[in-house]
């Protein structure tokens, strides 16, 4: 073997090496945003399961409220169905999406509720709600945090998926954009009122 297709191979096995770096890098950073979505899923399942017992303890009180209380039912149920989706695949962009709809209209029905409850003092007077509210109050800051390793994990993704060779890596090899979890609404950066006082 001469001395120039050494070279040549060295080269190439380099390269390939180079290659498969990349590739394997960017499994790492898809397996590590999903693991963070993981983390997002327990949190918004924990707080789909308190609003239907906030529903039913606010219905003894709120009997006149009806549309309200199924709104918040209604937004809840297909934001269950949205989170499952985006959990089957959290590296769909249009999963996502959908879920950070569904979470966003589920938050607006909560707020409604809310700012019915403050005309049913007996309600706000309730210990089932004021430890239910607890709950979604503590729930809702795990979200919230979750939400940003999320981000944070995206962020990395994305950023290492659009260098430049691992642009070429990323789209031949079928990693797409990953799609970072926001909330639509700017209500929702202001706090859930949770208070009954």
């Amino acid at each position: 073997m001469s001395t120039g297709t050494i070279i040549t191979l060295a080269v190439i096995a380099f390269i390939a090496l180079y290659l498969v770096t990349i590739f394997n890098r960017l499994v790492s950073l898809r397996n590590r945003f999903k693991n963070a979505f993981s983390q997002i899923d327990v949190q918004l399942q924990r707080r789909h399961e308190l609003i239907p017992n906030l529903v039913e303890t606010a219905k003894t009180y709120m009997a006149h409220e009806k549309e309200t209380l199924t709104g918040v039912i209604e937004a809840r149920n297909h934001a269950v169905t949205a989170v499952r989706a985006a959990s089957a695949h959290p590296e769909n962009g249009g999963a996502i999406k959908n879920l950070m709809s569904a979470e966003t209209a589920l938050t607006g029905s909560l707020g409604k509720l809310f700012a019915l409850s403050e005309n049913y003092p007996d309600l706000q007077a309730n210990q089932t709600i004021e430890q239910l509210m607890a709950e979604l109050s503590s729930t809702e800051n795990k979200v919230s945090f979750s939400r940003q390793a999320y981000n944070d994990a995206v962020m990395t993704y994305n950023t290492y998926r659009e260098q430049f060779p691992n642009y070429f890596v990323a789209n031949s090899g079928g990693f797409m954009p990953a799609e970072p979890f926001e909330i639509e609404s700017t209500d929702y950066k202001k706090p859930v009122k949770v208070s009954f006082s």
